[in-house]
């Protein structure tokens, strides 16, 4: 099927690799200087950038439980540090972009970064639960801006096979945060559980130090849009009208649900359903990270080798494969044991890292002239989608690991059955 661009849904349009790249970017009268060296500190700064996000969710998982008892809350009430971030990331994602469009990249980078920063001395000074999330809230607000205007920084300075070798450095680095950020906190956690927050003060202190020293603008005056609500607005609301846009987000957001079901109760699942400790979490972000990173490389591997269909449907398969060992070992074993519970945990994030860029190239390609606000509306989606698993199923199912089986399983077959409409819809393969 053709759609506006011409070209078939779920193809990319073939970029022309830039033959014989200098090492300077041209913007206008202005010149980015991408010399080795200054490529490097570059590409460090954004992974550092889009690592605020995992870290912010993951580090403190370990402190839950003295956190729990320092705040006199309860597991419900945990829950909720992660699903107000999260409600205030995806609303905020929305517009990092067009802000950054209008005002430059450096002042949205380091301004959120400086928000970022007093939130999570406020989170560390916190002695309440009201006050924690209030400022929970706050990091949310700031966490997305590295990684959604890094995005745009990229495309600022790269074109072609370099701008493609710079985005899989950067999501490369991006993919060890969450693995490490559970293991920072576990062994900060002997200096109480505020260790954590005060770990995420000091990251932000060293982004803001080589953000402002550092860090181009690389969207000058003369490349600059007058920033106007109501154009964003209309923008959106022509992305999210169409149909198959939207079953392909469902899609892609059930099944990243499918694990960070998971990662959401990790202290539940690790501290109660495995049996470990505080300094042990690694044993599940390890393999669950590492099956992502390797559903990454696959689907790169099967690209223009394989069609989209024909990829996404082995990642279901994976995924299906991996949420029915799933339950059936819920279903047969009293008390789960590693590595065997968590195996499975990895096949299905396999899968969704397998078939999620599929997916989000089907996206973008619906909306070739706003590929953008495609990203942000995607993010907004997946990270409600998130937020509402954080703050209503994983407090309900996590103290069951059937429960956790079962919805996990559950999740992923509606994200197939959210693929296979938008397939029909769009006659993909």
């Amino acid at each position: 099927m053709k759609h506006d661009s011409g070209t078939e849904l779920g193809k990319a349009p073939q970029a022309t690799p830039l033959e014989g790249a200098e090492s300077r970017a041209p913007l206008g009268e202005v010149q980015i200087d991408l010399s080795p060296r200054r490529r490097r500190v570059l590409l460090l700064m954004l992974a550092g950038f889009s690592m605020i996000g995992p870290f912010s969710i993951d580090t403190f998982f370990p402190a839950f439980p003295a956190m729990q008892a320092a705040l006199k809350a309860n597991p419900w009430q945990m829950q909720q540090t992660l699903s107000v971030y999260l409600v205030a990331y995806a609303v905020m994602s929305l517009f990092h972009g067009g802000v950054s469009d209008a005002l430059g990249r450096r002042p949205v980078i380091l301004a959120s970064l400086g928000v970022f920063l007093l939130a999570s001395i406020g989170c560390a000074l916190s002695e309440s639960l009201e006050s924690l999330l209030v400022f929970r809230f706050l990091q949310g607000l700031s966490a997305g801006a590295g990684s959604i205007v890094g995005r745009a920084i990229v495309r600022d300075c790269f074109q072609g096979a370099d701008a493609q070798r710079a985005m899989s450095l950067i999501h490369m680095l991006f993919g060890i945060a969450p693995a490490l950020a559970p293991i920072i906190g576990g062994y900060l956690l002997v200096y109480g559980w505020e260790s954590s927050f005060w770990f995420l003060t000091l990251f932000a202190l060293v982004l803001i130090g080589g953000a402002a020293a550092l860090l181009p603008e690389t969207c000058p005056p003369s490349h600059r849009h007058p920033w106007s609500l109501r154009g964003l607005a209309r923008g959106y609301a022509e992305i999210v009208r169409e149909p198959r846009f939207r079953w392909l987000a469902m899609s892609a957001g059930f099944n990243f649900s499918a694990v960070f079901l998971y990662i959401s109760s990790a202290p539940v699942f690790v501290l109660k359903h495995l049996g470990m400790n505080e300094q042990q979490f690694a044993a599940f972000f390890v393999p669950t990270i590492a099956g992502m990173v390797v559903g990454a490389f696959a689907a790169g591997r099967m690209a223009g080798r394989w069609s989209a269909a024909r990829g996404i449907r082995l990642a279901y398969l994976v995924m299906v494969l991996g949420g029915a060992i799933n339950v059936l070992q819920a279903l047969w074993v009293n008390q789960p044991v590693w590595p065997w519970a968590v195996l499975p945990i990895t096949l299905i994030a396999f899968g969704t890292a397998t078939a999620f860029p599929m997916l989000s190239l089907m996206m973008l390609d619906l909306f070739p002239a706003r590929r953008g606000g495609n990203s942000s509306v995607q993010m907004f989606i997946s990270l409600s989608i998130q937020a509402a698993i954080a703050g209503g199923l994983a407090p309900t199912v996590s103290a069951s690991f059937l429960g956790l089986a079962l919805t996990s399983l559950g999740l992923t077959t509606v994200g197939w059955s959210c693929w296979l409409v938008a397939r029909r819809l769009g006659g993909i393969g």
